[in-house]
C-alpha cells in the first residue's frame, strides 16, 4: 500500500511481513536506493518507526545511532514498545502526554529522562509524528531522539544559580533593611535628642534675658533664641520623617511660619501658603531652615513692623533647574540701601553653603524674597 510520509512528503511501500527492513522499501516510484531511505538508515539522529496497527504499538524499526544512543541491539529493540526506556525517575506526566498525543494522533515534541540498557540515564529531545496514508487514516509513528543531557544540566544549573542567586539577594537585601531601619531609629532619636536640647538651651537663654536690664543686649538674645528655636523646629521635622535622606521644605516653612507668627503675639498678620512638595537633602535642612527662619522674621519685624496689619505669602513649587519657595509680605518694602546686618549675612553664607541663591525684591506695596534650589540631589 502506498502511504503518505509526514505531510505527504514521500510515499512508502511497507513490506509488513519484514517490518524491520522498512526504510530499505522506502521509494519514489518502486525499488531501492531512495536517498531519503538511506539517510534515515545513515542520520546520526537516533530515530524509530512504530505501527499502531500492532498490539501496543511496538517498533518496527529503528537506525543504528538509536541503538548507539540507547545501547540496545537491534534484536532487543523491534517488536517492544517505546517504555522500555522508561525508569524510576521518568516523569510520569510527561509519558502521559505522550500516551494522549498517540491516542489523539498528533505530533509531540517533549524532553523526558530515559534509561540506556546499561541503567545510565540521558534526557530525551522526543519528537514524535503520525505517518497517515492517503484516506489520512495512521499507519505508522515515526520518532526521532536526540541526546539533550547537557543542555538540561546546563539549564538546571542555571536554573540553580538562579535561586542561589536570589536567595543571597533576598538575605542582604533583608540585613540592609535592618541596617536601614536601624540607622532609621538612630538618627530619629539623634535629632529627638537634639531637638530637647535646642529647646532647653532656649529655655535657658530666655531665663537670662530676663534679668538683663540692656534692651539691645535682650533683643540679641531673642534674635538668637529664634534661631535656637528653628533648629529646634528642623530636627523635630527630621525625627518625625520617614525618610532620614530627604527634608521637606515646604512643609517646614509652613509649619515655621506659623511659629514665627504665633510667637511675634501679632493676630493682624494672615499667612497665606501656595506650596507643593519640595524635598532636599537632609544635610541641608539646618541651614535652609536658618535661612527661612531670618526671611520670615525679617518680614515680620521690619516688613510689617509698627504695628502695621498685613499678609505674609508663602510659595514654592518645583522649576526647570530644581524648585524656589518665595516669601512676601505686604508690608513697608526694602530700603534703598539693604541692611547688612547679622541676619542677611547669614543668609547669604548658608544659601552658598547649600548651593542655593536669594533674590530680595520690592513689590508695590511690600517685599518679595526667593529662595532658588539649584541643587536638590
Amino acid at each position: 500500500m502506498t502511504l503518505n510520509f509526514v505531510e505527504g512528503t514521500v510515499g512508502v511501500l511497507v513490506d509488513q511481513r519484514d517490518d524491520w527492513h522498512l526504510t530499505g522499501r522506502l521509494h519514489y516510484d518502486h525499488g531501492r536506493g531512495d536517498p531519503f531511505a538511506a539517510a534515515v538508515r545513515a542520520t546520526r539522529m537516533a530515530m524509530v518507526i512504530t505501527d499502531p496497527s500492532k498490539p501496543d504499538n511496538p517498533i518496527v524499526f529503528c537506525n543504528e545511532a538509536f541503538q548507539k544512543l540507547t545501547g540496545y541491539a537491534q534484536d532487543e529493540v523491534l517488536g517492544r514498545n517505546c517504555r522500555f526506556l522508561q525508569g524510576p525517575a521518568t516523569d510520569q506526566r510527561s509519558t502521559d502526554k505522550i500516551r494522549e498525543a498517540i491516542s489523539r494522533g498528533e505530533s509531540i515534541a517533549i524532553e523526558l529522562l530515559n534509561y540506556r540498557k546499561d541503567g545510565s540515564t540521558f534526557w530525551n529531545a522526543l519528537y514524535l509524528s503520525p505517518v497517515r496514508s492517503d484516506d489520512s487514516s495512521i499507519q505508522f509513528f515515526f520518532a526521532s531522539q536526540l541526546d539533550v543531557t547537557n543542555h538540561v544540566a546546563a539549564k538546571d544549573r542555571a536554573v540553580a544559580q538562579k535561586e542561589e542567586i536570589e536567595n543571597e539577594v533576598a538575605r542582604r537585601t533583608s540585613q540592609l533593611e535592618a541596617a536601614l531601619e536601624a540607622k532609621t531609629l538612630l538618627l530619629h532619636e539623634v535629632d529627638h535628642r537634639v531637638k530637647n536640647n535646642l529647646t532647653m538651651i532656649g529655655s535657658l537663654l530666655r531665663l537670662q534675658s530676663r534679668t538683663i536690664g540692656d534692651p539691645e543686649i535682650t533683643a540679641k538674645l531673642e534674635a538668637m533664641m529664634e534661631r535656637i528655636d528653628a533648629l529646634a523646629t528642623v530636627h523635630r521635622t527630621l525625627y518625625q520623617s520617614d525618610d532620614v535622606t530627604k527634608f521637606d521644605i515646604s512643609a517646614f516653612a509652613v509649619t515655621l511660619a506659623q511659629d514665627v507668627i504665633g510667637s511675634s503675639g501679632r493676630s493682624d498678620i494672615l499667612l497665606a501658603t501656595d506650596l507643593e512638595p519640595i524635598l532636599i537633602p537632609a544635610g541641608h535642612a539646618s541651614s535652609l531652615g536658618l535661612v527661612l527662619n531670618e526671611i520670615l522674621t525679617n518680614a515680620i519685624k521690619h516688613g510689617l513692623r509698627e504695628g502695621r496689619a498685613g499678609i505674609l505669602t508663602l510659595s514654592g513649587k518645583s522649576t526647570a533647574n530644581g524648585a524656589e519657595i518665595r516669601v512676601e509680605d505686604n508690608g513697608i518694602g526694602l530700603s534703598d540701601e539693604p541692611s547688612k546686618g547679622l541676619g542677611r549675612m547669614l543668609v547669604e553664607r548658608l544659601t552658598k553653603q547649600t548651593g542655593a541663591t536669594v533674590e530680595w525684591a520690592n513689590l508695590d506695596p511690600g517685599t518679595s524674597v526667593t529662595i532658588h534650589l539649584n541643587d536638590r540631589n
